[in-house]
């Protein structure tokens, strides 16, 4: 993190000189930015570990991406293509604030110039199978020889230690093998994947991000480095509430529960007569009672009927029925009327299409509206956490292959006009 320590400083300086932002204001506000003065080299593929790099480069890390000179991130070609040959849509929002810079680590010139980088970085993120870095060379040991103040995130789909480190892991493994899959779908029939989208990858880089800012005040004391470790499949069963508990404790296995919940009812998804969909969530006896005032049927709340949770339990099908014949009475915007004026916990069960129509949405910036030449206006989701004084930013979508390899060569490392040329003759760039 930005300190008054002499290395923090020059790399803020490096970073500036490596082309922030040329207009003045845009300068002071990049320098107020909490993580300012942090460079982080992205090695890794798609999203488990690189997800960290952007949140930190949301909050004003710079971030160098690390790819292969002719392939790169193979999450370029993953998702939506567009007109950018080199450039999905996963890609433009996945790899916001980066700028590109090729090495081939295969070569052993690759290796000495990523050294040169690592040496003057503070922080190295890195998703590969447990063991490909130090077959190239650029295990901890020699890491740190280089650069003892380095943090090195290492996520991976099943951690660095344990009988299963060798194996290849991604999202869709992790949420079956942390739990989590086990319990997606409903009761009896085959588990369903939780969601089109990659949580595990999401989930890992998140831990990963906390485990760099600890690192980095840690080092702050020290002047030490470290590695974080993170599991794939950890930082998916980390998310799984009391299941452990509850397992240790009583031998209980959680099932299935479709889009219900074992702890409350009713609490879950109701088709309204319009053909949508809303999430109701009752999880105590007064949420109920407020549930039953905006059905205009007080009586449900009664302590002869559904008032306490323990019966509302033993007669979920009861109480589920009346829910879903009321809800399924009435239009969405009916029901949310009458239990958002009951203060009834309700939802629109939204698509993607409800979401860019939300005034909420648009209210708290979740949808960013980028220029992007030849694809034209490109919306992603906004920055998270909202920071009162420092807020993040998004400076630009997803860099072209290799966009800054000259300058860094050129102004970081050194190097000549000649031998960057030399380099991407042989390429080792």
């Amino acid at each position: 993190m930005p300190t008054e320590n002499s290395e923090i400083e020059s790399v803020t300086t490096d970073s500036n000189s490596l082309g922030l932002s040329n207009n003045q204001e845009e300068y002071d506000v990049e320098r107020r930015l909490p993580m300012t003065g942090v460079r982080v080299l992205d090695l890794g593929t798609f999203l488990a570990g690189p997800h960290a790099a952007s949140v930190l480069g949301e909050f004003g890390a710079e971030i160098l991406k690390i790819e292969h000179p002719i392939a790169g991130d193979p999450m370029r070609r993953f998702g939506t293509p567009t007109k950018r040959h080199d450039a999905t849509l996963a890609w433009l929002s996945e790899a916001r604030n980066r700028k590109s810079v090729t090495i081939d680590l295969r070569q052993a010139e690759g290796v000495q110039l990523f050294l040169k980088l690592a040496a003057k970085a503070d922080v190295l993120i890195e998703n590969f199978r447990p063991g490909t870095m130090e077959e190239w060379g650029l295990g901890w040991d020699a890491l740190s020889e280089v650069n003892p103040r380095l943090i090195f995130l290492r996520v991976s789909g099943y951690g660095q230690t344990g009988p299963y480190r060798r194996r290849s892991g991604f999202a869709h493994i992790a949420h079956a093998f942390g739990g989590l899959s086990y319990l997606a779908g409903f009761p009896g029939e085959t588990p369903v994947v939780p969601g089109t989208v990659p949580l595990g990858d999401y989930f890992s880089s998140l831990y990963g991000a906390i485990g760099i800012m600890m690192a980095l005040r840690h080092r702050e004391k020290t002047g030490r480095g470290q590695i974080v470790d993170v599991g794939i499949y950890e930082a998916v069963f980390r998310q799984l509430d009391e299941i452990a508990a509850s397992y240790g404790l009583f031998g209980k296995i959680r099932e299935r529960e479709g889009s219900g919940s074992f702890v409350a009812v009713p609490h879950g998804h109701f088709r309204t007569h319009d053909d949508k969909w809303v999430a109701i969530a009752c999880t105590t006896d007064k949420m109920f009672e407020r549930l039953a005032e905006a059905m205009d049927r007080p009586e449900l709340a009664s302590s002869a009927l559904y008032g306490q949770q323990r019966k509302r339990l033993s007669a979920r099908n009861e109480v589920n029925k009346i829910v879903i014949k009321w809800v399924g009475s009435l239009s969405r915007q009916e029901v949310l009327e009458r239990c958002l004026d009951c203060e009834v916990p309700i939802g629109k069960l939204n698509s993607i299409a409800d979401i860019f129509e939300d005034e909420h949405f648009q209210a708290r910036g979740n949808l960013v509206k980028l220029e992007e030449p030849g694809l034209g206006e490109v919306v992603i989701p906004g920055v998270l956490p909202t920071l009162s004084a420092t807020p993040g930013r998004i400076n630009n979508l997803g860099p072209s292959l290799g966009n800054s390899t000259y300058e860094v060569m050129r102004e970081l490392l050194g190097l000549s006009p000649d031998e960057i040329k030399r380099l991407r003759h042989h390429k080792i760039i």
